[in-house]
């Protein structure tokens, strides 16, 4: 399978992300998950500086929290269906941390979640240092119920060092990859219908940086502030 690039962002000029791509989502209502910072649309918590998007959380009082972090998505700007994406990124240390490079279906604000669908290309939790998880969502298969298609991959170093997470997104499988070293691949059930398999449609991306909730667990606030940092982000369509 070959690929050409559709799009990407380098994170070439520092200052607030770029704004033809990235919103900055604001909020702070624990997103259902119990969550406790309140991502806000500063330039402290979300900012680009020699060649990297940082996303950086505080341990203060904003709003109804006590946490500031930061959240950007493409929603309403960039939309993405199958092809290829790389990211490039470091996700931080601390207990409570819970960082994710993460898509939705573009009817999220229509008909919620899981029916709109998710792809997790990257979530960590603090708690659990080396090991990132691969993750698919839908109406039929999540978290709540507990048997969405997950893969668990164990890696030394993946804190405070840069690692490529990247997957191949087709009309049928999504095959996920660390480093280049492909970790899963989750194929659609024969004869699945858009309640299972959502992926047939346009998709937003998501990068942020939540504390503390059903997942992140205790937050260790000792290790404020806290770092998501993101190199590049690479979006391909099939080469025909």
């Amino acid at each position: 399978m070959s690929y050409k690039l559709l799009w990407e962002d380098k994170f070439e000029i520092d200052g607030a992300p770029n704004p033809k791509i990235w919103n900055m989502e604001t909020g702070g209502h624990g997103f259902g998950n119990g969550e406790q910072q309140y991502y806000t649309n500063e330039l402290k918590n979300i900012f680009v500086k020699d060649g990297i998007l940082n996303i950086v959380a505080y341990h203060e009082p904003y709003e109804n929290c006590n946490y500031t972090s930061g959240k950007i998505t493409t929603e309403n700007k960039v939309s993405i269906q199958k092809g290829r994406i790389e990211v490039i990124a470091k996700v931080p240390s601390g207990h409570g941390t819970w960082p994710a490079i993460w898509f939705l279906g573009n009817k999220f604000r229509k008909i919620s979640w899981p029916e709109c669908g998710e792809i997790d290309l990257m979530e960590h939790v603090g708690h659990n240092e080396n090991v990132v998880h691969f993750s698919l969502h839908s109406k039929t298969n999540y978290f709540h119920i507990n048997n969405q298609p997950t893969k668990v991959v164990k890696k030394e170093n993946i804190v405070n060092e840069f690692h490529e997470y990247a997957m191949d997104w087709k009309e049928d499988e999504i095959i996920f990859y660390l480093d280049g070293i492909e970790q899963e691949r989750f194929l659609k059930r024969k004869g699945a219908k858009s309640d299972e398999w959502p992926f047939n449609q346009d998709f937003y991306m998501i990068i942020n940086l939540a504390l503390g909730g059903t997942w992140g667990g205790a937050i260790d606030d000792s290790s404020f502030p806290i770092t998501f940092q993101v190199k590049s982000v690479k979006v391909y369509k099939e080469s025909k």
